[in-house]
């Protein structure tokens, strides 16, 4: 099947090619307008609701989105929409009560410019505990969730142009890492417009020509029903369990946007809180159809692939249906959607990782008095070695994308998630029951796959059990210290 990528290749290379060129220009552009960390950082807290509304949402929805989530809809058939319904449902509690409320907070808190920065002026003492554990969490995290962007960019660019993993690898990430490392923030979110509205167009069209293809709605339900009957039962094996468990692991996505850094650096850089509503129903719509079509892709791509895709394969099954069902040069845009899924989140997560080494660990720790431009070059210079460990772990890593990400996302749900809501809504709350939280939300997310797989065996996501430990963990510590 990989044979008919070979045909298409000069114009797939012509349409990524053009992608690539915009992202570069974008992040040359946003080079001249970056004088300070806090431009980097944020980019000034200039950006208006369209802006705001496509990077939130595109930075989200990762490689996974064009990759993992079709795949586990292959896989899973209509059980994966639990997944869509957990994360539709918290994005729109996140953009509703996290959102606007974050941003006022930053500011007055003397500017605050990272969730370290928040955590620590919100509830100040005389140690930085606080400010570097949430730095050294973020940095853990962030850098296995950038290494999954890396594994998507690799399997993209493998199947594409025949280039060995490790190559391929390479070749994906140096884009990425160009625009992120000279733009900052400004070239981030710019280009995450055009990401966002690349992924949205790819997604939608592959969707309803795979319809077509299957004889329409009804055409491709009744084929479903004949020779793939168990993708039609809501509760099938899916997210490694079965039944209510497995249902309760794919809602449980939903839990974790509270804690990612990335999305709530979006909400912090808008101009202005007032300006969130508008955001929020621009995110909504994007964000319920782009979920809706890559499911339905999946289960398109069961009726209309003759040749059945098995393991890490299915998450190709975007891939495979691009280049059948369309020209070549409009496939090569709907695949660069995937490079652009990858690109919009993996920079977001890189930029937040190397502010948190810049801000957090070098000013924090090491120098109090460094000026502008000696921090934006720090900030800068830890992109890189973040990303140069990402790409090592992409490297050596054997897992599929939807792993990767599911195992950074309920880490950061898990530490941060509580201690965001609990700081924004309940005013008993204690920076010793905020570190409380952020330990046992951590942690649990870190041991839980391995106290599954040897003793529990339940097939639990481990976003379950490290939420509710890291909001009982706020809950005890806070009042034992108020």
């Amino acid at each position: 099947m990989i044979d008919v990528f070979t045909a298409h290749r000069g114009p797939i290379l012509l349409a990524f090619g053009l992608y690539l060129l915009i992202c570069l220009v974008l992040g040359f552009v946003a080079w001249a307008r970056t004088r300070s960390l806090g431009d980097y950082i944020l980019g000034g807290r200039s950006l208006n609701p369209w802006v705001t509304a496509l990077s939130a949402q595109a930075t989200d929805m990762s490689g996974w989105l064009l990759m993992g989530l079709p795949g586990l809809a292959y896989a899973a058939g209509i059980a994966s929409g639990w997944m869509a319904l957990g994360l539709a449902i918290g994005t729109y509690l996140n953009w509703r009560y996290v959102a606007a409320p974050l941003r006022e907070a930053t500011q007055k808190l003397d500017d605050a410019l990272t969730l370290p920065d928040y955590f620590e002026r919100r509830f100040p003492a005389r140690t930085p505990t606080l400010r570097l554990l949430t730095a050294a969490f973020i940095l853990i995290f962030f850098t296995f969730y950038s290494a999954s962007g890396f594994v998507a960019a690799g399997k993209l660019f493998q199947v594409l142009f025949a280039l060995p993993y490790r190559e391929a690898v390479l070749a994906g990430s140096l884009a990425m890492l160009a625009y992120t490392f000279f733009g900052g923030f400004l070239a981030v979110s710019w280009s995450d417009v055009l990401q966002g509205s690349l992924m949205f167009v790819a997604l939608v069209i592959v969707a309803l020509v795979g319809i077509a293809h299957a004889g329409g709605p009804a055409g491709m339900m009744a084929t479903l029903a004949g020779r793939h009957a168990d993708l039609l039962d809501p509760f099938s094996v899916a997210a490694g369990a079965a039944g209510t468990v497995g249902v309760v692991s794919l809602l449980a996505w939903g839990l974790g946007y509270p804690g990612q850094p990335h999305i709530l650096a979006r909400f912090m850089a808008i101009r202005s809180a007032s300006e969130m509503r508008a955001a929020r129903r621009i995110a909504m719509i994007w964000v319920v159809s782009v979920l809706v079509a890559a499911i339905v892709v999946g289960l398109a791509g069961a009726v209309n692939l003759t040749t059945p895709l098995v393991g890490g394969d299915r998450e190709k099954v975007f891939m495979f249906l691009a280049v059948r069902d369309f020209p070549a040069f409009i496939a090569g845009v709907c695949l660069a959607a995937i490079l652009a899924a990858i690109m919009s989140t993996a920079s977001a997560q890189l930029l937040v990782a190397g502010s948190a080494a810049a801000q957090d660990f070098y000013r924090g720790l090491l120098r109090p008095g460094a000026g502008r431009r000696e921090l934006l070059w720090t900030g800068r210079l830890a992109v890189l070695a973040i990303a140069a460990l990402a790409i090592v772990l992409a490297l050596s890593s054997h897992q599929n994308v939807l792993n990767l990400v599911a195992w950074a996302w309920a880490g950061f749900g898990a530490a941060f998630g509580p201690a965001i809501v609990a700081s924004l809504y309940w005013p008993r709350t204690t920076r010793a029951g905020v570190l409380a939280a952020i330990v046992a939300g951590g942690a649990t997310v870190i041991v839980w796959h391995y106290l599954d797989d040897r003793w529990l065996h339940w097939g639990l996501y481990a976003m379950v059990p490290g939420v509710l430990l890291g909001t009982a963990a706020i809950l005890i510590g806070s009042r034992k210290t108020a």
